[in-house]
């Protein structure tokens, strides 16, 4: 909107600059010309051509101000574009953070229920050990009472001294005649 404005009163100034008389006849001498045959607008302006008239000069200031503002709007565009997908990026990664601090908290759990568990396994390896030690025990403590018990009622007991424990092999004794 504030382009067309622009342009319109541009326009308007170029239509009016000749009735104004602020223009200039090729070959004529004029009044505000330096010494070097140079004009001081064409210096200033940046215009190159002496032939170039206040309103060539003018419509081409237009059409360079036209094409600046295009490109300002894009270029708004653009930056509202940018700060748009900054914003939605923003939202994203409080969100991803949000879940990556959750599954950090999950995670540092599950370890420290792993170590937990690996304690606890530990222990019942201990006991399961143990209590192997126990029953070894406890069997050849039975193994030594069924030989007495043997001994007493006469069994003649064999055992073989070598590096396998075997069973002690009992054998009876030939009956004798009481028994009979």
């Amino acid at each position: 909107m504030r382009t067309k404005t622009t342009i319109t009163i541009m326009t308007a100034a170029v239509v009016m600059l000749p009735f104004a008389g602020c223009y200039r006849t090729p070959g004529v001498s004029q009044g505000w010309q330096n010494q070097t045959g140079t004009s001081g607008a064409g210096r200033a302006g940046g215009i190159e051509s002496a032939k170039t008239t206040a309103v060539d000069s003018a419509i081409e200031l237009s059409d360079r101000y036209a094409k600046l503002s295009d490109e300002a709007s894009a270029m708004r565009l653009q930056n509202q574009n940018l700060e748009s997908e900054n914003q939605r990026l923003k939202a994203d990664l409080k969100t991803t953070q949000d879940r990556l601090e959750k599954a950090q908290k999950e995670l540092n759990e599950v370890n420290d229920m792993l170590v937990q568990m690996r304690v606890e396994l530990n222990n019942w390896k201990t006991d399961v050990l143990g209590f192997r030690g126990e029953m070894r025990d406890a069997e050849k403590a039975q193994l030594e009472a069924l030989i007495k018990i043997l001994k007493m009622l006469g069994a003649e007991i064999k055992t073989d001294s070598s590096d396998k424990p075997e069973p002690a092999k009992v054998t009876q004794a030939p009956a004798s005649e009481e028994q009979k």
